[in-house]
């Protein structure tokens, strides 16, 4: 069986720019912990239901 190491690597690509949107947001908006913590748990939702 021959495995596609493409589909590894878009994902993994995929995951890298979701965490440097997510650091330049909470850089951005000078949000204090608990807030980068709500927005990381809340964040991805609203993105799932934008891209619908």
């Amino acid at each position: 069986m021959s495995k596609d190491k493409s589909g590894i690597f878009g994902g993994s690509l995929a995951s890298a720019l979701w965490f440097g949107g997510w650091l330049f947001t909470l850089g951005l908006a000078q949000l204090v912990w608990w807030k980068a913590i709500l927005g990381l748990l809340v964040w991805p939702y609203y993105l799932a239901v934008f891209l619908r």
